[in-house]
């Protein structure tokens, strides 16, 4: 065999060096992918074992809560009801003062009917016009308490609502993490078949503590009403108890008890007037001394102003004379001195838009209560007096 033909042969012999290389790169490669293999399916059933965690413990967190929404419900429906029943009570309460209402009214036309010698404004006259005044005064007290029972009931039903679709909402979110809890990647296979899972929806950005805190209001509001529903029941049942009482005792009052209070009116509308009289005193005279606070205020200025001049112009002295004498310290100690009288001042006059106000406040409180005073007077000299038979007056 010639050298040609054996460099022929050689070169067409496979690499054995190579082939090996490659066979163990791809022996390598099989055990990298083995071994990623056991890593995903430990990573996957280590999140799946984390997620059946998370959606129990969501679970859990949400039967908590529905548990502590249904109680409040229940107690929110059994207010209602209660407060329905207190609302009958209340509107027949109503229905039976009418009546009396009635006769007194009644009785006063009758007396007009006397001749007219005899239609004098007498002690009786003046007690059924007293007796008309309270009656009135209760029908229109119920009729505002029936509006704020009416108005407590809408509350506590508003609470309910939002009660109910808090649970509502529960409810579907514990379904739906049921469901989630118990799916497999076998189970969802029909699921996704049937949906379409190309389109994903973001979660909306509520965190848990925000999700806790959106039953908690609805619990808060709920209780809230409760505690409102309760105080008003307790109100009017006070009221209901002492309404007929206090009916019958305003029917029983005596004429000395009128003059009595009658006095004390005018006692403390002169005692008013008087105050006011002392208070309108006071607000010229503060007037006059914030005036003269404001001229001394100018003056004040108007001294500072030469000292800050004389301080400039010193400063205009040759190099040599620029000597802190004392004629200078004295300059700068009157500037600081002028500038905190100024200052005082100022807030003396501010100090005294603060009385004025203050006083301005109490004039008007005042001239307020005299004229309630005044018509506080006018209705128990002419309308109120004596006490005649009393009037029976059932319990409500």
């Amino acid at each position: 065999m010639s050298v040609q033909e054996r460099s022929v042969e050689q070169g067409n012999a496979p690499n054995l060096v190579n082939i090996e290389v490659m066979r163990n790169h791809s022996e390598l490669f099989r055990q990298e992918c083995m071994r990623l293999i056991l890593e995903t399916e430990k990573a996957c059933k280590r999140m799946q074992d984390d997620d059946n965690k998370r959606l129990d413990q969501r679970v859990r967190d949400i039967q908590f809560l529905k548990k502590e929404l249904e109680l409040k419900l229940e107690e929110t429906i059994l207010e209602i009801d209660v407060l329905t029943a207190l609302q009958s009570r209340v509107v027949n309460a109503l229905e039976a003062c009418k009546e009396p209402l009635r006769v007194t009214v009644l009785c006063l036309e009758e007396r007009m009917k006397r001749f007219p010698s005899e239609r004098l404004h007498d002690e009786v006259d003046r007690e059924l016009l007293k007796e008309r005044e309270a009656f009135e005064g209760v029908v229109s007290l119920l009729q505002r308490v029936v509006e704020q029972i009416i108005e407590q009931i809408r509350l506590n039903r508003s609470a309910k609502y939002h009660l109910e679709q808090d649970l509502k909402e529960k409810f579907e979110a514990q379904c739906i993490d049921n469901s989630c809890a118990l799916m497999t990647t076998h189970s969802i296979i029909n699921l996704q078949k049937s949906k379409n899972t190309s389109a994903v929806l973001p979660s909306l950005a509520v965190t848990p503590k925000q999700w806790e805190n959106i039953s908690d209001i609805n619990i808060d509001k709920a209780e809230q009403q409760k505690t409102n529903s309760q105080s008003l029941r307790a109100l009017v049942e006070s009221l209901l108890e002492q309404t007929a009482s206090d009916m019958q005792k305003q029917v029983q009052a005596t004429t000395a008890a009128f003059q009595m209070n009658v006095q004390e009116i005018k006692n403390a509308k002169i005692q008013m007037e008087d105050q006011l009289a002392k208070v309108q005193s006071e607000y010229a005279s503060q007037q006059r001394i914030r005036e003269d606070l404001q001229v001394v205020i100018t003056e004040n200025e108007n001294f500072l102003t030469l000292a800050q001049t004389r301080l400039d112009l010193r400063r205009q002295r040759p190099a040599k004379e620029q000597c802190h004498d004392p004629a200078q310290s004295q300059l700068l100690s009157e500037v600081q001195q002028l500038m905190a009288h100024i200052s005082k001042l100022h807030e003396a006059v501010a100090q005294s838009g603060e009385e004025q106000r203050a006083l301005v406040r109490c004039q008007l409180e005042l001239q307020e209560n005299i004229e309630l005073k005044a018509s506080s007077l006018y209705i128990d000299e002419v309308i109120c007096a004596q006490h005649r038979e009393p009037i029976v007056i059932h319990n409500f």
